[in-house]
């Protein structure tokens, strides 16, 4: 994994309200040192959305357990991947305005460039992860081209 994803963070969080908040942070600071800090709205409100379900999942499990957190990217796009105690699928809601839950999974389809979970053979709780891929400024990014006409741009990075 580590030649797909160089750069690897991992935190594990206790199962409670304040590992949301805390989760968010970690991940602001972590693409902060990874100097891909651009990528930092999306990341927050995926690892917020992912966090804020593992630890309502993780609760409902006799004994609790704690609630991990992985952060893997390329620098071209970051993988947030949380594992929970629950081996029940995440279940993607038709949230009616008036819900007070049930939007978690619509906004995380909607920020990220894909999404899914799968569980462990062992049945030891599941994963959940999602993929959001950074925007670079064209003149930003050494490996970036620029092509196009009549003032449209088109941006390829190299592999």
């Amino acid at each position: 994994m580590s030649d797909r994803w160089p750069l690897q963070d991992f935190l594990e969080l206790g199962v409670l309200l304040s590992a949301v908040p805390c989760a968010r942070l970690h991940a602001k600071q972590v693409l902060w040192e990874w100097g891909i800090g651009n990528l930092g709205d999306s990341t927050e409100l995926l690892v917020t959305e992912l966090i804020t379900n593992a630890v309502r999942a993780s609760r409902e499990m006799t004994p609790v357990c704690a609630v991990r957190l992985w952060l893997l990217s390329d620098s071209a796009q970051i993988l947030i991947l949380v594992w929970d105690a629950s081996p029940q699928p995440p279940v993607l809601m038709g949230a009616t305005d008036e819900a007070e839950h049930g939007r978690g999974l619509m906004l995380v389809e909607a920020v990220s460039e894909q999404w899914g979970w799968y569980s462990r053979e062992d049945g030891d709780g599941k994963f959940v992860w999602a993929i959001a891929r950074l925007c670079f400024p064209a003149e930003s990014h050494p490996a970036a081209i620029i092509t196009g006409t009549e003032g449209y741009a088109k941006l390829s990075l190299k592999k």
